[in-house]
């Protein structure tokens, strides 16, 4: 892991209103707070949907919680006749951290391709707001080209789209993993991370790759998190049922307490 942070990354997806997301927040800084979480050695982050965001901005500022927080989507443009949209600039000043591109969800239920969320990208950094690129394969695509052809591809085809530096962070999302209650095993996972760092090596030079946090995301869990962060190119997870349970999503984040580093 280096002395790359690990991020430990909530994402809402479409659940919770904003006051249900007021209260959720709330619980979980309460409950680290509890634990004496060292927000300096493992950083946790929140995704709510874009109609939570001001809230969420507004509680954190105001009991100056230590959670970061971002959103789940940004558009490409950064403003003009695009309805529906939400730009990096609105983000940015909303004080989001980060914005999720390339989601599988949104691959699925939008279509979305890789040249797109290489531009939702670039256009997040350019706001100074750090992109979450996810990258993944689904079991047709494991079968048929193996482990990480698939989302070393992709990875590829995004940094296409950015400028050569600038902080991003990668999520490794096995589409097959995901909701399904069987995470991959931390070796699958190890063995994906590696290679994605292998190519932010070439595309972006060796010590970019070497602080580029790799989160590993598909059925994330307090029960199974120590295996994966044991790893040495895994630096967080990309938590999504599980982060809407305040004690579970806690738990997945003092991970140190059993993974033993």
């Amino acid at each position: 892991m280096a002395d790359r942070i690990p991020l430990i990354a909530g994402n809402w997806k479409l659940n919770q209103d904003h006051l249900q997301a007021i209260a959720l927040v709330q619980k979980l800084a309460w409950t680290l707070q509890d634990g004496k979480h060292d927000h300096s050695q493992v950083e946790v982050a929140v995704f709510p949907p874009f109609t939570d965001l001001r809230s969420v901005q507004t509680l954190i500022s105001a009991e100056r919680f230590e959670l970061r927080f971002g959103a789940q989507d940004v558009s490409q443009h950064d403003s003009g006749a695009h309805t529906g949209e939400v730009s990096a600039a609105m983000l940015a000043k909303l004080e989001c951290s980060y914005a999720i591109v390339g989601h599988s969800e949104r691959r699925q239920d939008h279509g979305e391709t890789d040249a797109l969320i290489g531009k939702k990208a670039a256009a997040a950094m350019r706001h100074g707001v750090t992109p979450v690129i996810c990258v993944g394969e689904t079991a047709e695509d494991l079968e048929q080209h193996g482990a990480s052809a698939v989302p070393v591809q992709q990875l590829r085809d995004v940094l296409a789209e950015l400028p050569e530096a600038g902080e991003i962070v990668v999520a490794y999302e096995p589409v097959w993993a995901i909701g399904s209650g069987q995470a991959a095993t931390s070796e699958q996972a190890q063995q994906v991370c590696q290679a994605l760092r292998r190519v932010l090596a070439e595309v972006r030079g060796d010590e970019a790759a070497a602080a580029t946090r790799i989160l590993y995301g598909g059925s994330v869990k307090s029960g199974n998190i120590a295996g994966f962060m044991r790893e040495a190119d895994i630096d967080g997870a990309l938590v999504g049922g599980a982060s809407l349970d305040a004690a579970e999503f806690a738990a997945i984040a003092r991970f140190r307490q059993h993974v033993g580093t």
